[in-house]
């Protein structure tokens, strides 16, 4: 007999325990976020998944040392022998923001072909992290001092601190900052990991349904900008329910009254107009 899916509420309420545990797990996480979006994502689904992380994780050498050579392995086995890569196309699909459809299809957006790499090469015990440049997140090995990067995007290809310069110029037309190459936390990819679905179905407005649980997931998170409850405010009422998104921009508008009057008496009219589309 095939296992029940966890209600949405379950979901919900595990991804926010876990979003606040002293260390998150970011493939679970990253899982968790996945059932949102699919439906027929299960308890059997989401620990093939993990089983799949550990599967690829065993695939390395044993006695690794330094960075350079962990960058090297990773590219080897994932890049090379299993052909996790992306292209253009990937930017155009749900499936690319979604883990368990990564390990599947070996195809994905950056920042989820980073995560697979993290997973399997923390796995190892090797010495990884995120670096979520603009536009690009791509994964470091060793010491951050080292810059010992690599691009899962484009099957594991090293980057220099100038190939890094390159893609931060390019995204954004400024220069490359330090800062933008600390380690990403956990909480940090997956918000980022939201940001991109919200990006996704705000390019498709048939697909509010997405934008929603998207805002409603990030809401979870223990820090998150206040307007993303204006935005759910919004896509609900563009969903239809106008009475609870009046409500909800009602309550925003509250918080932002004595920071930004002008800007909390906007969000009102925008209720009352929610309201008035009742009559």
């Amino acid at each position: 007999m095939a296992p029940e899916r966890p209600d949405k509420d379950a979901i919900r309420r595990r991804f926010a325990e876990e979003a606040r545990a002293e260390r998150p797990d970011l493939a679970l996480l990253c899982l968790l976020l996945a059932a949102e979006a699919d439906p027929a994502l299960d308890a059997n689904g989401t620990d093939a998944a993990q089983i799949e992380l550990d599967r690829l994780a065993g695939r390395l050498p044993y006695g690794l040392r330094g960075g350079r050579a962990w960058a090297s392995a990773l590219a080897g086995l994932l890049g090379e022998r299993y052909g996790f890569e992306g292209s253009s196309a990937d930017y155009q699909r749900l499936e690319s923001s979604l883990l368990h459809e990564v390990l599947r299809r070996r195809r994905g957006l950056p920042i989820l072909l980073s995560v697979v790499w993290i997973e399997v090469a923390r796995r190892a015990g090797a010495p990884v992290y995120g670096v979520a440049l603009p536009g690009h997140f791509v994964v470091g090995f060793g010491d951050p001092a080292e810059r010992v990067l690599a691009d899962p995007f484009a099957g594991g290809r090293p980057l220099t601190g100038q190939d890094a310069e390159l893609l931060v110029t390019g995204a954004t037309g400024e220069p490359l900052e330090p800062s933008m190459l600390v380690p990403a936390q956990p909480l940090e990819t997956v918000q980022r990991i939201l940001n991109n679905i919200r990006a996704w179905a705000a390019a498709r407005p048939e697909r509010t349904d997405v934008a929603l649980w998207a805002v409603e997931l990030s809401l979870l998170l223990p820090s998150h900008p206040a307007r993303l409850r204006y935005e759910r405010a919004q896509l609900l009422v563009r969903g239809g329910e106008f009475l609870r998104g009046a409500a909800e921009m009602e309550e925003y508008a509250d918080v932002l009254a004595d920071v930004e009057p002008e800007a909390a008496e906007a969000v009102r009219r925008s209720a009352r107009a929610a309201r008035a589309r009742l009559n």
